[in-house]
This record gives C-alpha cells, structure tokens and sequence, in this order.
C-alpha cells in the first residue's frame, strides 16, 4: 500500500477499496502494511491521529472482515490504550476473524531508533501469539524481524505462521528478503510480510511484500509477475500456504529436538 502521509481519513478510505478489491479471490487472511492510517511518522501531531484503543479500526475495518467473511491483519496503526497513561502512544496491530472479532492485539516492541521512534512511542512489552481458522499464528512488525530471540521464543511455544507488517526502506530491501527466508528456514515456518511503498517523508519504501515457505522458497513476492515488474508500486500479492509440508520439514531436520537451550 502507497499511503498518503498524515492523512487517515484518506488513508482508511483507500485501504477499504484494496480490501473489496483483494476479497475477490476469496482469500482466507489480508493483510497491510505498519502504520498504514498515517506512514511512518508524521511526528507533528501525531496524538491528534491516534486511535482509542482500535475503536475506529475495529469499526471500519473489522466491519469489513466480518461482511467479507475474512480474516484481516489490519497492519498496525498509531494506537492510544485506555488502561496506560492517555500520553502514551504505541504502534500496534490488530488482528480481526472472520466475525469482525479482535483475534490479537500486539503493540510493537522494538522500537526504531535510528528514525527516533522511541521519542514518540511506547515499546510493547509483551509477545503475541494467536490462531486464526485453527492455525497457530505469530506477529511481528518492522525492526522486530531483526530480533530472532522474540521470534524463536513464539516459535518454540508453538506458531506454524508468522505475520510480518512493515514500513522497511528500499535502501535496505536485500536485508529485509534475507531476514524473512532466514526467519523461515531457522523457525521451520511460514512467514508472510507485508511492506508499504512510495515516498514518505525523504524516504522510499521498498515494496517487496512476500510469502515465503518453511524451506525458505518464495511461494509469491511482489514485483514478480507480469502485472507489476516494479516491486516499489502497490500491488496486492497472494499465494497459498501448503501447511501439510510442516511436518515433513519438522521431522526430517528436527531443530527443535536438537536445541541446547541450557547453553543459550
């Protein structure tokens, strides 16, 4: 998704259209980039976009999820909780089933420094694991793929997908493909992320949204196919995840059995 910057009512009036327009295919799960409502980050007024604990997300965009009948990772946005302090402002994301119903709440816990993000935001302080239609999911954002700690520790309490929303620059796109077929292969796991694209800000964003399998082969990537060789320009990527190849990997390359967490 290219948003337009400090602009939600924009912002949520285009992702709605993308969700129509996506839910055609029938898919199971849509999902959209970090900070999506807003980009990453109008740091003037920031408080005034915020959302009250997802009330206007969860009204327009688990609406959808429940009218469509899918399940939405609805990226993550500029989030206000009521139970901390009303200065507190987090990057969160929201995870709605197929009856409109938050299946997750995750607010990000690696905040990224070099781009001050911590001056304006609330690191999470806790791990999110989920299911949707029976299958054990996890959540990351951004700068939390580099971090393999959190996500071996969802790993070994059980997740077989894990969902990635991001605003990752162009300038760093080979880490960002590495880090994902990394995070895959090492976990025996699928990972599916979700990048923004266009200019925000001085920045570019990369694009490059990806399905990758538990043997790190990209089952779909943005840029890739003969609607869109530009892996910087919007486009909606799908794929389908073949869950049965777990098992196969997992019993053959056994890491989980083979770890030495009392050395580590």
């Amino acid at each position: 998704m290219n948003m337009a910057p400090g602009a939600p009512e924009a912002n949520y009036a285009h992702a709605k259209g993308l969700i129509e327009q996506a839910s055609a295919d029938k898919p199971d799960v849509i999902v959209f980039p970090e900070v999506w409502t807003t980009g990453f980050f109008p740091k003037e007024g920031l408080g005034q976009m915020a959302d009250n604990d997802g009330e206007r997300l969860k009204q327009e965009i688990g609406s959808l999820a429940r009218s469509l009948n899918v399940n939405i990772v609805a990226g993550s946005i500029v989030n206000r909780h009521r139970d901390k302090s009303s200065e507190e402002l987090y990057n969160t994301t929201y995870v709605f089933d197929r009856h409109g119903e938050t299946a997750a709440v995750y607010d990000k816990t690696h905040l990224f420094s070099p781009m001050g993000e911590g001056d304006y935001f609330t690191p999470g302080s806790t791990l999110c694991r989920f299911e949707l239609d029976g299958v054990k999911c996890g959540m990351i954002i951004c700068y939390d793929l580099r971090f393999p700690e959190l996500i071996r520790k969802m790993t070994v309490e059980g997740i077989d997908v894990l969902f990635h929303v991001a605003q990752w620059p162009l300038i760093r796109s080979d880490h960002l493909r590495t880090l994902i077929r990394a995070r895959a292969i090492e976990n025996q796991m699928f990972v599916v992320s979700c990048n923004s694209c266009g200019m925000l800000d001085q920045t570019q964003y990369g694009g490059g949204s990806v399905l990758v399998d538990p043997w790190g082969t990209v089952i779909a990537e943005a840029g890739q196919n003969d609607s869109c060789k530009d892996a910087v320009a919007e486009q909606i990527v799908t794929g389908d995840l073949d869950m049965s190849v777990l098992d196969g990997i997992r019993s053959s390359i056994n890491v989980f059995r083979d770890r030495r967490p009392e050395l580590y």
